[in-house]
This record gives C-alpha cells, sequence and structure tokens, in this order.
C-alpha cells in the first residue's frame, strides 16, 4: 500500500511544471474527498440511483 507521501508525489509527477500552488491544493482536496467518500460507502454502505432518484423526488414535491 502507498503512503500518503508517496501519493502526493506520483500526484506531483502528474501535474505539468507550470502547476500553481493552488492546483496542486485542489488535486489534493478532491484526492481526501474521494477517499473519504470510497470509505464511508465502504462502511455505511451505499444506495442505487433509484433510491435516490425517489429521495430527490420526494424533495421537490
Amino acid at each position: 500500500m502507498s503512503t500518503t507521501k508517496d501519493k502526493v508525489q506520483s500526484l506531483l509527477q502528474q501535474l505539468p511544471d507550470d502547476c500553481s500552488i493552488e492546483d496542486i491544493q485542489y488535486h489534493l482536496y478532491v484526492i481526501e474527498k474521494v477517499m473519504r467518500g470510497l470509505e464511508v460507502a465502504k462502511t455505511a454502505g451505499t444506495i442505487t440511483q433509484v433510491e435516490v432518484e425517489e429521495r430527490l423526488s420526494r424533495l421537490i414535491k
């Protein structure tokens, strides 16, 4: 398993040389949010697309 440092180094290698600090921060933010979301999905489970649509339609009405 990769360490956090390995993941950051991999990200930096993939970004263009002229990227800004804000670009790096944004990508790190997105990676963290995706990782957290996957962990929540693993522990709390997920719902189907149909269930999401039903819940949203009840909110809109």
